[in-house]
């Protein structure tokens, strides 16, 4: 049976390589024909042939990954059984309870409810433990086997056996739904009169979700300026970020094209601009990828708002998905776009990258364009910002602590003290109680963390004695008596950092996600930049005016 499957499967393969090479053949293009039938007689030995048994779907996969390895990051071959959670990616939307979960010992807890979704609603808390799915025990399990059992058709309930942070065990039926995670996670304001929207990715239907919280704003009659929150943001449909941009721009406008092997197409605005004359900043940085480099890099070509923050990513790639039998697809690179100004902002050149060559487009291919009003910009290296300002520090100790799960756990041993009582997101704040009590925490716990200083400093003691340097030595000896490294020091070294990391998850337990970016509006530099910027209307329009980027 398995070998009849198989030579069906190859019959079909061989016709449509025929197909190929009938296709192709005007263009003595013979290459594809025959390395397509290699592929498969490699395959169909492989199978029957092998001394052990062979599972076929995994030789797909990898004869996929390898074919598609040496492109582009952005190129991959989709499995069916992927396929939902490419769904999920590109449009926020899997039927199921809607909660994060994360693995904890030998059971699987729930990490962050949707506000609002099924699991919200039959009272799931971040830290209940998953002890049983319907008849079955959840010991041992997995994230993704408990995922694959809370994920169902809309209308379907599923039975949770949960224990809570006191112990107590509960039992839930929680009838699965359409979840749709927003596009927006914060919708507010910075002040008085200047309105904020935390824009986190582009799925379908982002542009709508944007209108809608713009609207939201201004029926207030307050709404001065407008703060687009761009960070981080990796992107995804394009023709929503067209969308968006026509929200500021007048009809006809064009905000992209793309130019692929064979065809070159070009994006326009297709409605009237809702909000034609408002001021705007967006914010970007590094993190800030693909389509929300399309809507911050048109505005700024087009001189309709200013950009705060750090360079952008640098993608200036299209990404197609096209089906490829039995419920699979393979999303590949078919053009590079190009914004208002004629410039590709795309960082890396994959074009030699069979070769073994990929490269950072290098200073001197840089091109110099300008904007509607004549302002300088740059391609090759990303969207520069208008006003730079300096990426907020990082602790990898403080991120160390949270990968480990110290920062969740800490949270639940204080909801186990202190319950639920009602905060305030926006004014919440850690106590040096709360603090020390975090120390307490973590006295028994082993972190491992070596500092960089430490790092480097090993490697030059190891040089020293290889070379004999005696005189070295001895001062490195004095160095090391000096650099503390170990976790109570560094708990004290990164304070700072770590308190934001606890705040945010103990605001997150109460407020949801949104209660996490409103706790930050008043202490975050970007906003605060942004803010000033669209106060001081003489300077935001001088900027818009003449002000040049930087070059890279």
């Amino acid at each position: 049976m398995k070998n009849s499957r198989f030579k069906s499967l190859t019959w079909a393969a061989l016709a449509a390589v025929g197909l190929t090479i009938f296709l192709y053949g005007h263009r003595e293009d013979f290459g594809l024909g025959r390395n397509m039938e290699i592929t498969i007689n490699v395959m169909r030995e492989l199978s029957l042939n092998y001394v052990d048994s062979i599972d076929t779907d995994k030789l797909l996969l990898g004869a996929a990954d390898g074919m598609v390895r040496n492109l582009d990051p952005y190129t991959e071959y989709i499995p069916e059984k992927e396929m939902s959670e490419f769904e999920m990616l590109t449009t926020g939307k899997y039927g199921g309870i809607g909660s994060l979960i994360r693995l904890k010992g030998e059971y699987v807890i729930i990490a962050q409810p949707y506000e609002n979704s099924p699991a919200d609603k039959a009272g799931l808390k971040i830290g209940d433990k998953i002890l049983a799915i319907g008849e079955e025990s959840a010991k041992g399990f997995t994230t993704e086997q408990v995922s694959a059992r809370l994920k169902g058709e809309p209308n379907t309930p599923v039975k949770v056996k949960i224990e809570r942070l006191d112990g107590t065990i509960h039992e839930k039926e929680i009838m699965r739904e359409r979840i749709a995670i927003p596009a927006l996670s914060y919708t507010g304001w910075v002040n008085d009169s200047i309105g904020y929207i935390r824009h986190d990715d582009f799925t379908e239907g982002c542009a709508s979700e944007l209108q809608a919280a713009i609207r939201t704003l201004d029926k207030t009659g307050r709404l001065k300026g407008l703060v687009l929150d761009y960070r981080n943001n990796g992107g995804g449909i394009m023709q929503e970020a067209i969308k968006i941009v026509g929200l500021f721009t007048p009809r006809g406008t064009e905000v992209v094209r793309t130019k692929g092997r064979n065809d070159e197409k070009i994006y326009k605005t297709t409605s009237e601009p809702a909000y034609p004359d408002l001021p705007l900043v967006l914010l970007v940085n590094s993190g800030s990828a693909s389509a929300s480099e399309i809507v911050s890099g048109a505005l700024q070509d087009m001189d309709r708002a200013l950009l705060v923050g750090q360079r952008t990513l640098g993608k200036g790639l299209v990404q197609s998905t096209v089906p490829v039998g039995y419920n699979s697809m393979l999303k590949l690179t078919t053009a590079k776009y190009y914004i208002p100004s004629g410039r590709c902002i795309q960082e890396i050149d994959y074009s030699q990258s069979q070769q073994g060559s990929v490269r950072e487009i290098p200073d001197s291919l840089i091109k110099e364009y300008t904007t509607r009003g004549g302002r300088k910009v740059y391609d090759g290296g990303g969207v520069m910002p208008d006003i730079q300002i300096k990426p907020e520090y990082v602790s990898r100790f403080a991120m160390t602590l949270y990968g480990m799960g110290f920062i969740e756990d800490f949270g639940d041993d204080y909801i186990r003290r202190n319950g639920y009582r009602k905060i305030e997101p926006r004014t919440f704040r850690l106590t040096e109680q709360d603090f020390e009590d975090f120390v307490r925490f973590m006295a028994d716990k082993k972190v491992p963390y070596e500092s960089e200083t430490r790092q480097t400093l090993e490697l030059i003691k190891k040089a020293a004695e290889n070379d004999r340097f005696k005189e070295v030595q001895e001062k490195i000896a004095q160095l090391e008596a000096v650099l503390k490294d170990d976790t109570q020091t560094n708990l004290e070294t990164y304070r700072a950092e770590i308190t934001d990391y606890l705040t945010s998850d103990i605001v997150l337990r109460h407020a949801y996600a949104r209660g996490v970016v409103e706790n930050t509006l008043d202490e975050d530099s970007g906003i605060r930049r942004a803010a000033e910027i669209l106060a001081d209307k003489t300077e935001y329009e001088r900027i818009l005016r003449e002000q040049d980027t930087a070059r890279k």
